[in-house]
């Protein structure tokens, strides 16, 4: 694991200012937050800075803005909900420009113990222009001038791998720099898999092209003692060993590439998992997440699929196989389903896999899942609270995978 300093090492900061990056960037219907678990995963870090008495600066984005103070990208509705869960009323300033009069005024009047939540990060087109242009280093510098240039709190893993103001510039500004709880968790969990894991180590990838998991396959290669490829990758894997893959999406560009991976397993000695058997359909209504009335869904009965037809899931003879090695596993990192899971007709092999991790888990096997579409399949399968850590940065997690270095990350210094 990075060995980051953290909260826990901050010494005597009551009555000091402390300004906290959360990820704050909730799904919201109409104004509702739908889902409380990024400021549920905030509350450890923000309930420690309280119970040492600091003056607590709470910042984060929501959306893409793009600079534009757009009132359905406005953290209001955050307000409420970390003030009930905090016990405690959150102040909070509708500020278009985020460090203004009104925001400054507040900041400057909190008393110990207090919480303040700034309007989003993103409301300013400077924040993700850090390192490109001039008035980002002035935006990173008003940001850092409202904890009085004291404490930054880096707890926002979901952006750590940009280099944004109110992650990286603040840095530069402020006397102490740590991590909070929840970026130290993943930093544990994603550290250890990589670095020191107990083997048999699988990696389960998914998702839809190859080209987006090329370097995490790399790295990989050199860790893992298994990996299983499925959703619609696994296609440009098949068509790459000469198996017709029918109308499935392939990524032609990229079937060399495939052949290069296949060949740098097979030399280090890892098992490389590909499906077996197909559920395949010759329509899928994308837009409405179902198959047309007068579509066909069907399993094949070998590796091949039919010229007219598209994989959509993993078939029963592939879940087999695949359900032997995750059993075995003490160490497991999935990234990316297996099919179209949101239609539930193909949410069959991931929901299955899901399952099986979380068995897997139950019998010691130290299991994390990353990437938003793996999280939605194991709450999907019921088993998220058997997982042993769900990440909650998807780039962020991914290109921890790739072995990158996050430069969210990167400027807070060790212990």
């Amino acid at each position: 694991m990075l060995n980051k300093k953290t909260v826990d090492d901050l010494k005597d900061i009551s009555g000091k200012k402390v300004l906290v990056r959360c990820d704050f960037n909730v799904p919201l219907k109409q104004g509702v937050i739908q889902n409380f678990k990024r400021i549920d995963g905030a509350l450890p870090t923000i309930k420690k800075l309280l119970e040492k008495g600091a003056k607590v600066i709470l910042c984060s984005h929501l959306g893409k803005p793009k600079g534009q103070p757009l009132p359905e990208m406005s953290l209001a509705p955050v307000v409420q909900a970390l003030s009930e869960r905090l016990g405690v009323t959150v102040k909070f300033v509708d500020d278009p420009k985020v460090t203004g009069e009104e925001t400054k005024k507040i900041a400057s009047g909190l008393k110990d113990g207090e919480v303040f939540l700034l309007q989003n990060t993103r409301y300013r087109i400077e924040e993700t222009k850090y390192g490109k242009e001039e008035s980002a280093e002035v935006y990173a510098k008003e940001l850092a001038s409202l904890c009085d240039n004291q404490i930054f709190v880096n707890d926002a893993f979901g952006t750590a791998h940009r280099a944004h103001c109110s992650n990286v510039g603040v840095t530069k500004y402020t006397k102490e720099n740590v991590a909070g709880y929840l970026v130290e968790k993943e930093l544990k969990f994603l550290g250890d898999a990589l670095n020191k894991p107990v083997k048999p180590f699988l990696a389960i990838l998914g998702g839809a092209k190859v080209s987006d998991k090329i370097n995490v396959i790399e790295n990989l290669l050199n860790k893992v003692d298994s990996i299983i490829i499925g959703g619609a990758m696994a296609y440009t894997f098949l068509k790459a060993q000469g198996i017709e893959t029918g109308k499935s999406l392939v990524e032609e560009d990229k079937l060399d590439l495939a052949k290069d991976l296949l060949k740098k397993a097979n030399e280090k000695g890892v098992k490389f998992l590909l499906p077996l058997d197909h559920v395949i359909a010759d329509k899928v209504d994308f837009a409405n997440k179902t198959v047309p009335a007068d579509g066909i869904v069907k399993n094949t009965q070998s590796t091949s699929i039919e010229a007219d037809f598209m994989g959509v899931d993993v078939g029963p003879k592939t879940i087999a196989e695949f359900s032997d090695v995750v059993k075995n596993a003490k160490t497991i990192v999935w990234n990316g389903p297996l099919g179209i899971f949101e239609i539930d007709q193909f949410s069959k092999g991931t929901v299955e896999i899901a399952k099986l991790v979380a068995q897997a888990t139950d019998n010691g096997a130290i299991s994390v899942v990353g990437g938003g579409d793996s999280v939605s399949a194991v709450k999907k399968a019921g088993v998220d609270k058997r997982i042993s850590h769900v990440s909650t940065g998807g780039g962020a997690s991914l290109e921890f995978l790739e072995g990158k270095e996050l430069p969210g990350i990167a400027v807070l210094p060790e212990k």
